[in-house]
């Protein structure tokens, strides 16, 4: 009988631990910042005509293809483009937040044409229209080496935007790499 009331007893406990459990204040959630809803401008579906110079003195390759860019959550913008260079179709993912801890705007790309996760850290310009991004990969002009690049998205204006990689040579100069035109897909209007 004592260890009937004991396993009551321990059971009472356990119920007052749930209650008081199920009673705590649960945290608010956080709220996207200004940072964050400066990234809203940069979704929706876009057209996109791109050039790339693999390394220099070699013939630019031209790109073409589409990206639609969500925010999710209001805290992310996720881009996933379709594209084909040179008869070969390819597939990338694209993602920008602001961590309000360090200030910075970060990210991440990954593309279907090699394994790398290229990761981001940068600022948005005075305007709220230019963000630039620093990062490191592997060099296309030194095989098995590291780069540096920066890559810049900037809207020009509600329809259209630019990305811009530029890669860093030997001398700490910017070699552009890659040309993004981006045109906003607009959707039709019903009819009525």
């Amino acid at each position: 009988m004592k260890r009937l009331h004991s396993l009551i007893a321990l059971a009472v406990v356990a119920m007052l631990g749930i209650a008081t459990v199920g009673q705590a204040q649960v945290p608010e959630m956080p709220k996207p910042t200004e940072q964050h809803e400066l990234l809203k401008q940069f979704a929706g579906k876009w057209r996109v005509a791109a050039e790339t110079v693999p390394a220099p003195g070699m013939e630019a390759m031209k790109i073409e293809g589409t990206e639609t860019s969500e925010m999710v959550g209001g805290f992310w913008l996720v881009s996933k483009g379709e594209s084909t260079m040179e008869g070969m179709p390819m597939r990338s993912v694209l993602t920008i937040g602001y961590d309000p801890a360090v200030k910075k705007y970060i990210g991440t790309f990954f593309c279907s044409a090699d394994s790398t996760l290229w990761k981001y850290e940068g600022e948005m310009d005075e305007s709220g229209k230019k963000l630039t991004l620093m990062t490191e990969g592997p060099s296309p002009i030194e095989p098995g080496k590291q780069a540096k690049y920066r890559e810049v998205l900037e809207l020009k204006d509600k329809d259209h935007k630019v990305f811009t990689s530029y890669l860093q040579d030997a001398e700490g100069g910017w070699i552009t790499f890659v040309t993004m035109q981006y045109e906003r897909v607009k959707q039709p209007k019903p009819k009525q």
